[in-house]
């Protein structure tokens, strides 16, 4: 135990309630902390190995062609998971396997196995069962990961059996074996499962096959076989706690007539409330706004815990980080406001080195003190608190003395493994760090170092982005998207058609860009469509004798189909020189977000209400009042692509003078620059001279001035001390 020795569990009755914070509280003989995917994908490898009657997969995202031991498995199976699941079906003739994957947004179609290729790896035996659930509100996903063999040993916990997940707990920057699919390389990902057996794997059974039936699966399930046979638990593995009782903590959305469940967000409260010296959190999501209410509740306190946030240092992909990334500021600097007394921190687990940068961090736990410990699917986001299917596990230390003192150590032990990974040293020396100063905080700023560390992380809320971000979004909502509503918004009732025409040209519209991304991801377009290739398209437009409208046209038709304008605007700098590329740019350029903002008017604003509530009008009205001021600063510093800009700023309430002036004062600087530029980086390659080279270092010094320029003048200014 690290906090308080000599001091007892939390006084009165136990955290866990089932029907409160927990669906049901079952005794499990082993249950073991799996911290990242090596040690999880080989246990579940070891596990299904050795399935005689039924195997359950639930997920988010589950890949057949995946390998859950990327250096080979060397056990006589084949490596990919859907062969392998089919060789020990083959093998068996008793066994049955039941997946359920999310039938998931079209969002994520480029990221997932299209449905040709999991139909080829799945449907090759009779009684293999693949399911897409579809069985949730609009908007909403299912979310668990859970594995049940023989319901005689479960996982659950933060880990999809697919692709870009594996990883070992050294999360070498240059790891070779770290590969998707198709050979490419990812980056260090960290993440954690719970691997549990006895009375509580069968309860994963039982609510596996309650999750099966309600996603209207018609395939007969396999009878429960609990009793003897061989014991499953791999070979090896040392639990963290033997006879210990395991509380199943679930989210479900409210649907059809059915009431909603929302244990695990009352989990969270209680736990946060519960809490006497140090709540510790590791979460890829930091946006509850719940959480965010009872935290801040508990900092304002004189006796308040210490709250330690492990976060990664950014989102995934620009749309998530303008997003959730922005969620997560938004949070952050609240609470630094509401803590008065210094007990809340973000950190960061860094890499090697900074050049390395930060892990990628996507599990979901979280601790109490020494006395409860919280592994699962929930992120600390809006959407698993009350919107998707999620499933957490907890411990409670409780019992005699002698019960919760082993209890205690146990969840001291699995915190301190995580720190230890994060800080590189040793589990023993986190122990020791804490037993020591009495302080989660002071033992991570006394054991960080130059190299692989835990960075404190201190995100920012950007005012470019905070202007046009209402409180929710759809990227994270609290309560389900109703579809009357939601048709009422696309529909107003006193002009409602059979099919509206701006529907069908919205529809078509996102086919013909769904079109063009499978063409850029499966089809040689991605290398047709470079830098020399769009030289030569230009250099044949320039011997055309309406020149100036070949160009415009160019320009009109990427902007729709979101092609980088930047790109657009060095090419037609190094086709036609400083002067006509300049204007040919200006021109092109005004003309293409002219036309994205006529689609914006065209879309309307309760089209763009589906997307972002109701508060878009407010929303519009205080980008209004900013006028040219604020297309210039999005010009400027873009936050999101061109082509988005534009359609967002023709459903607002700002006017076309003050959007094309705003455009045009925004991109001017920023083209006569990137075409001087581009233009001298060409006539240097063709002509090399000390004029040209001299000249061309000028305009790398100028671009590189004005870079900084433009991040100290719009970087949000340091609070005065207090």
């Amino acid at each position: 135990m690290d906090f308080m020795h000599t001091e007892p569990a939390l006084s009165g009755p136990r955290l866990l309630t089932p029907g409160r914070n927990c669906w049901r509280v079952a005794p499990a003989r082993r249950f073991k902390l799996l911290i990242d995917a090596d040690a999880y994908f080989s246990a579940v490898r070891s596990a299904l190995r050795q399935a005689r009657h039924s195997v359950f997969i639930l997920g988010w995202d589950i890949d057949s062609r995946m390998r859950l031991m990327p250096g080979g498995a060397s056990d006589g199976y084949p490596e990919g998971l859907g062969d392998f699941l089919n060789a020990l079906i083959e093998e068996r003739p008793q066994l049955h396997v039941y997946i359920l994957n999310w039938d998931f947004a079209m969002l994520y179609a480029l990221e997932r196995e299209w449905p040709p290729a999991y139909k080829h790896g799945w449907r090759r035996r009779r009684r293999l069962y693949f399911h897409m659930d579809a069985s949730h509100p609009v908007g909403a996903s299912h979310h668990q990961k859970i594995v049940v063999v023989d319901d005689k040993l479960a996982f659950a916990g933060g880990i999809d059996l697919t692709r870009n997940r594996w990883d070992t707990p050294e999360h070498a920057p240059d790891q070779p074996l770290r590969r998707d699919i198709d050979g490419k390389a990812y980056g260090p990902f960290h993440d954690v499962q719970a691997m549990l057996d006895g009375e509580a794997a069968a309860a994963l059974g039982e609510l596996a096959r309650t999750r099966w039936s309600r996603a209207g699966c018609k395939a007969a399930l396999a009878q429960n076989k609990t009793d003897g046979g061989d014991d499953l638990w791999p070979a090896g593995v040392e639990p963290d706690l033997s006879d210990v009782e395991i509380g199943i903590a679930r989210t479900e959305p409210e649907r059809e007539g059915v009431a909603g469940v929302y244990e695990i967000r009352r989990l969270y409260l209680d736990a946060i409330a519960a809490a006497r010296h140090a709540l510790f959190f590791e979460n890829q999501y930091f946006t509850s706004n719940v959480l965010h209410d009872a935290l801040a509740a508990r900092l304002a306190e004189a006796d308040a815990p210490e709250v330690v946030v492990v976060s990664p240092q950014n989102q995934s992909g620009w749309l998530e980080q303008a997003t959730m990334g922005h969620l997560r500021a938004r949070i952050h600097q609240r609470l630094k406001a509401a803590d008065q007394h210094g007990r809340y921190r973000m950190y960061c687990p860094r890499l090697a080195s900074e050049q390395d940068g930060c892990l990628n961090v996507h599990s979901k736990v979280f601790a109490v003190d020494d006395h409860l410990f919280c592994v699962g699917s929930a992120n600390m986001s809006n959407r698993s608190m009350a919107y998707d299917t999620e499933c957490n596990l907890v411990i409670e230390a409780h019992g005699d003395a002698t019960q919760q003192a082993r209890i205690r150590t146990a969840i001291a032990d699995m915190r301190n493994r995580l720190l230890a990974e994060h800080l590189n040293v040793d589990t023993q020396t986190v122990r020791q760090e804490i037993a020591g100063r009495s302080s989660l905080h002071a033992a991570i700023t006394s054991l960080q170092s130059e190299g692989r560390t835990m960075a404190p992380l201190d995100p920012v809320v950007l005012p470019q982005i905070e202007a046009i971000m209402p409180d929710k979004v759809m990227f994270d909502p609290e309560t389900p998207i109703n579809p009357d509503e939601l048709i009422a918004q696309f529909v107003p009732a006193h002009a409602r058609k059979p099919v509206p025409r701006r529907l069908i040209g919205l529809g078509v519209f996102g086919i013909l860009l769904l079109a063009l991304a499978v063409a850029w991801r499966f089809t040689p377009l991605r290398e047709w469509l470079n830098l020399s290739s769009l030289i030569a398209l230009a250099r044949g437009l320039e011997a055309l004798p309406f020149t100036p409208l070949a160009v415009m046209a160019v320009y009109l038709v990427a902007g729709m189909l979101m092609f980088p304008v930047t790109l657009l605007i060095a090419v037609t700098g190094i086709v036609f020189g400083p002067f006509y590329g300049v204007l040919y740019a200006l021109a092109g350029s005004l003309l293409s977000a002219l036309a994205g903002f006529g689609f914006g008017v065209w879309l309307g604003r309760e089209t763009l209400q589906q997307l972002l509530g109701r508060r878009v009008n407010s929303m519009s009205r205080r980008f209004a009042r900013r006028g040219i001021p604020a297309m210039v600063v999005i010009r400027l510093l873009p936050v999101a692509p061109f082509t988005v800009a534009n359609v967002v700023a023709g459903v607002s309430h700002l006017g076309l003078r003050d959007y094309l002036i705003g455009t045009f004062l925004g991109m001017a600087p920023g083209i006569v620059v990137t075409v001087a530029f581009a233009h001298n980086l060409a006539e240097a390659i063709r002509h090399p001279s000390l004029a040209t080279i001299a000249l061309l270092a000028g305009m790398g010094v100028l671009l590189i001035g004005m870079a900084l320029g433009l991040q100290k003048l719009l970087s949000p200014q340091p609070a005065s001390a207090r």
